[in-house]
This record gives C-alpha cells, structure tokens and sequence, in this order.
C-alpha cells in the first residue's frame, strides 16, 4: 500500500509550508510557500547564513541613504532569495508574503507586489512562478483586483471567513489560503469543546468555500492552510492545493490507511447551499463584524507577521550597522 502522502498527491496538490530548503527537497512538493514567520525561523538557520549575508549586501549596494530604506530593500531580497533557492528544486510555483504592515494600505501593497516580482525578474525567475501574498482584507482585496489585471498572480492569505473568500474570488485572486487551524483553535478557546475530523470548524469553513467556488466555476484555487493534525488534512483531500509542514508531511509519509477523496467539483453542485451574492465593501465589512472569530484572527495574523518581519528587519540591521 502507498503511504497517505503518496496516496493524497493523487487527489490533491501537496505544497510545503516552510522556508526550510532541506524540508523541500525531502519531501518534493510541487509549490512551496513562505511568509515572514517561516521566513524567521529558517533565517536563524546557519545553512542559510549565505542568503542571509546575500540580502544585506544588496540593501547596502541598492539603497539611498537612509538606513531604513537599506534594511527595507534587504528584507524584501532575502524573501527572493529564499524563494530562488526554493524555486530550484520544486516544478512549480513559490509564495512570497506581502509586508504585514500594508494590509491596509491598496496603493502600497501594490508598490511592493511590484518590487518583489522585480527582484524576482533580476534573478531571472518569470512572475508565472511567484505567487504575493496578500492579507485578505478589504483593501487587500482591492490590490489582488488590480495586480491581477497586471498579470502579478496573488495568494491571498490570513484567510478565516467566507466573505473573504468570495470577495477575493470576485476580484480575480490566482489562489486563497483558508486556514484551518487557526479557525479550530479559536472555536476551541472560545467553546472549551474538541474537534475532529468533519466536525472540525476549519474543515467545514474551507469545504463551503470550496463548493461554493467550483460550483460557480470561480477561476480561484482553493488551498487549505495552518493544520494541526493530518485528521484536517485528510478530511479535505481533493481540495485544489493543500500546504502542509514539514512535521505533517513527516507523520502522513509514515501512515498506512486509505485515502478517499472527500472533495471535487462534481460534488459541490450538490453540496453547495450559497447564492452568489455580489460581495461589496458594506457587505464584507459587516459580515467581518458578525464574524467575531474571523475578525479577531485577522488582527492576530496581522500583528504576529508584522512582529516577525520587524524581528527579521532588526537582525539584518545588526549586520548592516553592527
């Protein structure tokens, strides 16, 4: 018997959630994607240190004068350099974050989409292969609508809700990221309850939006984020993409079960109960609202990347100016 990665690969693209290059190579996903807080931990890693040395020396050759602009500059290219490296060894595409401090900034997320698929283009890699990251706010949204329309593909990202799900499906989002864990572990905290397989408030949150995409033929592919246990992972098998740690990918490798595949676009004409309702800003701003989980993991998501894209912003400065 094939092993439960093995056997989920052929329902369901498997990408890596990690910054960590040997993970990748391990298990040979076919996309990989980073954010600020992975992108934290794997440059702390001595192997990477070439990279990170790499980025500092750009801010300092690149920049204008301030020392602000330099570290900025470094930052972003060590994001690309991470994804250069990562792009060498999976087929298919890498996801770059966004800075967390634009998510409510349209006309600055869309400066630095733009900077980043420069860096990328420098490096000789075609934006068909880069994914940004956006946070899936309202103006978030607004950036995906226009970048798209520029041919820079999106994945949107710190999504919890819905709303937000068919708001970046109507502005033409290449890729959404619903998290799953993030939602469990509230409904947890705030219920005192435990959950597990189809009961689990993540795994129901990302299978109404997968019905309600496939059955309204929304060109936005739909991949499930932030698991705590393969039960999640399993139970969405047939989703488009699903992004799964190095320690997930580890346990599912090892397992010996069968997977079935639970989702597809045949059976989402029948599971769907949503109309197709045009999501305007009244719209998605109030059902944020009513949604006090979503809301609240938005915020966290939000504060938790920004502290650790400063944390990486500090660390490149200690080696800029010493």
């Amino acid at each position: 018997m094939m092993n439960a990665l093995d056997q989920l690969k052929q329902y369901t693209v498997v990408v890596a959630d990690t910054g960590d290059i040997n993970s990748i190579k391990q298990y040979q996903p076919r996309d990989a994607t980073t954010n600020p807080s992975l992108m934290l931990k794997a440059a702390q890693m001595p192997q990477y240190d070439a990279l990170f040395q790499d980025a500092v020396d750009y801010g300092k050759r690149v920049a204008a004068d301030t020392d602000e602009l330099e570290v900025s500059l470094a930052l972003d290219k060590l994001y690309v350099n991470f994804g250069k490296e990562i792009l060498k060894i999976i087929p298919g595409r890498v996801s770059t974050e966004v800075d967390a401090s634009l998510s409510f900034d349209v006309e600055g997320t869309i400066r630095k989409a733009i900077s980043l698929i420069s860096l990328y283009r420098e490096e000789g890699i075609d934006r068909d292969r880069v994914l940004i990251k956006v946070a899936a706010t309202w103006e978030g949204i607004q950036a995906i609508n226009e970048l798209e329309r520029e041919c820079i593909h999106t994945n949107s990202t710190l999504l919890f809700s819905y709303i937000q799900a068919v708001g970046v499906a109507q502005a033409n989002g290449t890729l959404i990221s619903p998290f799953v864990g993030r939602i469990m572990d509230w409904y947890k905290k705030n219920t005192g309850k435990d959950y597990s397989g189809n009961n689990d408030p993540g795994v129901i949150s990302v299978k109404r939006i997968y019905n309600f995409l496939k059955k309204y033929d929304y060109k936005t592919e739909v991949m499930g984020a932030s698991f705590r246990n393969c039960g999640e992972i399993l139970e969405l098998a047939g989703c488009d993409l699903l992004t799964i740690s190095p320690e997930l990918l580890r346990e599912l490798q090892h397992m010996e079960l069968n997977v079935h595949c639970v989702l597809s676009a045949k059976s989402a004409q029948a599971e769907c109960k949503d109309e197709d309702e045009t999501v305007d800003e009244k719209l998605f701003r109030w059902a944020m609202n009513e949604d006090a989980m979503a809301t609240e993991k938005l915020a966290e998501g939000i504060r938790n990347f920004n502290k650790d894209a400063r944390t990486l912003e500090k660390l490149i400065g200690k080696k800029m100016f010493g």
